[in-house]
């Protein structure tokens, strides 16, 4: 993926109704799409730090998709905690900060799309899962937020990126990247190309279930990742749920598999050595506790019976999108070394045959939860 400029922070921060003028910005996080930003404006009580976002217009084409879903899922949550009274609703979700005018995003004199939230003080971000207590808050944190927005019904929800977990699509994505080999990379690629095809029937599987109405449409977050939760930094209880780019009509199984996929792993999503890409079994059992937990009274039957099944395919659909965008010159995912996503792919595709073969196992830890 090509790099883009620095951005003017200063410019793009004078677009927002904040509380004083920019004194400073730095990159902030770890995301492979978007660029975000936190900067520090002067406020009359002092400084004060916010969020700025830039959509990724090749990722995002209608990043005014991704603003309106972002809008109202936030409203969403607004109204939800209001009624609870729950007064520390704001630290619960994240709350977008408008432009001068009113608007809920800026568009630079680049034509790049902006958001602003404000910055949650007092919370801390996980690349990676430490523990089982970790595990078990972030993941109910995502499953508060499933819970949530449960009476949001997902029809009014754009798709902001179509297709985002549909098997089919990677698996034709995949085979055209293969044919075409416009890098000479396939032949070094052959091992995973044959592991993608022979789990083709997962794939398979999770359409039947999809197109049969067995597992009901939801609003899913669709990229559960480990540091897309704030935890508070003081007693670490999962917060906040973020980046909601890729909020939009799904199915549970999607945000129990991606939590699965970047929770469970010893190693780093792109350690060089996928040997080291293992299940932690503790690590699995305390998300699945942590997450089922609000959603004791959410879930149906199917969902419950088939969330490894969203294991399965999430791992297979996101190493597959990592070996695809290998073969096309690493044109979605940032890299930072050749054969980037290469080792990102191998990981994933270890990580599913690790799991496969503790299905049985893993299969009774979560049938043994409430």
């Amino acid at each position: 993926m090509g790099v883009k400029s620095a951005p003017d922070l200063a410019a793009v921060a004078a677009a927002y109704a904040l509380p004083g003028v920019l004194v400073a910005g730095e990159p902030y996080g770890t995301g492979h799409i978007n660029d975000t930003y936190r900067i520090t404006v002067a406020g009359p009580a002092g400084p004060v730090r916010f969020i700025l976002r830039r959509i990724n217009r090749l990722v995002f084409p209608e990043p005014e998709l991704v603003v309106a879903n972002t809008i109202q899922v936030c409203r969403h949550l607004e109204a939800v905690y209001r009624r609870r009274g729950e007064t520390d609703g704001d630290r619960r979700r994240q709350v977008p900060v408008a432009t001068r005018d009113g608007a809920w995003r800026h568009v630079d004199s680049a034509g790049d799309w902006w958001c602003a939230f404000r910055f949650q003080e007092g919370t801390v971000g996980r690349d990676e899962i430490g523990s089982e207590q970790e595990a078990w808050q972030a993941a109910r944190a995502f499953g508060r937020f499933l819970r949530d927005t449960a009476d949001l019904p997902p029809e009014r929800m754009a798709e902001t990126i179509p297709g985002f977990h549909d098997g089919r699509r990677r698996l034709a994505d995949l085979e055209a990247a293969a044919a075409a080999d416009a890098c000479g990379r396939a032949p070094g690629a052959a091992a995973e190309l044959a592991f993608v095809r022979d789990h083709r029937p997962i794939v398979a599987d999770v359409v039947r279930l999809l197109v049969s109405g067995a597992l009901p449409r939801r609003v899913t977050h669709n990229d559960t990742k480990c540091n897309n939760v704030l935890l508070d930094a003081a007693t670490g209880e999962g917060l906040c749920v973020i980046d909601l780019d890729t909020v939009m009509p799904g199915s549970a199984l999607f945000d129990f598999g991606d939590m699965v996929r970047s929770f469970v792993s010893a190693a780093p999503e792109d350690d060089p050595d996928p040997e080291r890409a293992r299940l932690r079994p503790g690590i699995f059992a305390a998300l699945a506790a942590g997450w089922l937990e609000p959603l004791a009274d959410v879930l149906t039957a199917a969902e419950r019976e088939h969330l490894l099944l969203g294991a399965r395919l999430i791992i297979l659909l996101i190493g597959t999108r990592f070996l695809t965008d290998h073969l096309r010159g690493d044109v979605y995912f940032k890299t930072r070394r050749p054969g980037h996503n290469l080792d990102r792919c191998r990981n994933q595709f270890q990580l599913l045959a690790d799991l496969e073969a503790r299905q049985a196992d893993l299969q009774r830890i979560l049938r043994a939860l409430p």
